[in-house]
């Protein structure tokens, strides 16, 4: 399914970071999901060990955050087609299966990769910021895209679990998009 052509392109970007990058772990983009035809990013923190162990940004992955994603996606009746999961920081920022929060150098790190993977989402019509981290890239990513940009939460089962405003912020972030995307199917 990575050589489909709607995955593909991202497929290479991914090739040209493992260049720049040698020994990160870089899980690929789901093939399932909308590839560079997505109209909305979904832009979390960094990739976990379960993310790194299936090779894969999935909302299909084995951990409570992914099955939190997929469940408030469909619940919002977003298209998976439409959609296109990642992170700010694209690269496992841990060390033997235990993440770490990303830093101020990690972000900077990857940031030039963030304007390269916007360039290839033709499509592009919201952007999703989830958690506090992702939501540092908003300044660079303003300069890149006038694009609107929503904040939400992490939908990690730390913030889902103990704190049900900050699900309920998820889920209502959510139905906004889906609404934004219906308008715009309808104007066009």
């Amino acid at each position: 399914m990575v050589a489909k052509p709607r995955v593909q392109p991202l497929v290479n970007y991914l090739a040209s970071i493992r260049a720049d990058q040698p020994g990160r772990e870089l899980p690929c983009f789901d093939p399932c999901d909308g590839g560079i035809n997505a109209r909305v990013l979904f832009l979390l923190e960094a990739p976990g060990p379960k993310a790194v162990g299936s090779t894969f940004i999935s909302r299909n992955n084995l951990d409570q955050s992914a099955k939190n994603m997929c469940l408030s996606l469909k619940a919002a009746g977003i298209a998976r087609t439409d959609t296109l999961l990642w992170n700010i920081v694209p690269w496992y920022v841990g060390n033997q299966g235990r993440i770490r929060p990303v830093n101020a150098k990690d972000i900077r790190e990857a940031t030039p990769y963030l304007q390269e993977l916007l360039a290839l989402l033709p499509h592009l019509e919201i952007i999703v910021l989830m958690g506090r981290k992702a939501q540092m890239m908003k300044p660079p990513i303003r300069e890149l895209t006038a694009l609107p940009i929503l904040e939400t939460f992490h939908p990690s089962p730390r913030v889902f679990n103990s704190m049900p405003t900050y699900k309920a912020h998820v889920e209502t972030t959510f139905r906004n998009v889906s609404a934004l995307l219906n308008r715009s199917r309808l104007s066009q």
